[in-house]
């Protein structure tokens, strides 16, 4: 629907609709919120004035109807983001500590390991390989690679719990290359 003074058109709208898409605005979101609803409906009228049909109302509300469920994902965003943050903030200051211990804890396994065990370990965890990259820096298959890394974790595992059954030993490369 064209019109040749748009503001007039828009003044009309919003000065007859108004009142009953304040209405429907309180029966939904309260009166707190219905005049952002209303302001927030009458901007998208201004925006696509041109859409606008002969019969407005229904088409006003169903506007209102989108502003109102776009504003409550809105808000269930942020409120899920921010108990997010929360449960971060909470997390990191809880695990400062345990935090501290925990890499010292591993840094100590770690030293009990052999070098062998230790550079199988840290290839992936530490500089980021992949298996298949990790197992050509220590010259074997992948499928070895695995066999050699689960043995390592195992060990890692002694280590940590206290109970190395055996002491440390750097074993040469040859020795694994089967």
């Amino acid at each position: 629907m064209e019109h040749p003074d748009e503001g007039r058109w828009f003044t009309a709208l919003y000065g007859e609709f108004r009142p009953r898409v304040y209405a429907y605005a309180v029966s939904r979101v309260g009166r707190d919120l219905a005049d952002d609803v209303v302001a927030d409906t009458f901007l998208v009228v201004w925006r696509r004035l041109d859409a606008v049909p002969a019969v407005p109302l229904p088409w006003l509300l169903g506007v209102a109807r989108n502003v109102i469920r776009e504003r409550y994902r809105e808000e269930v965003r942020q409120v899920s983001l921010a108990a997010e943050m929360r449960a971060w903030v909470e997390e990191a200051q809880a695990d400062v500590a345990d935090g501290v211990t925990e890499k010292a804890a591993m840094l100590a396994a770690l030293a009990r390991l052999g070098d062998d065990d230790r550079e199988l370990l840290t290839l992936v965890a530490w500089h980021g390989l992949g298996a298949r990259e990790a197992a050509k820096v220590v010259g074997c298959s992948t499928a070895t690679y695995f066999v050699r890394l689960h043995r390592a974790r195992k060990r890692l595992e002694q280590a940590l719990a206290g109970s190395a059954r055996r002491p440390p030993v750097s074993r040469p490369t040859q020795e694994y290359s089967r």
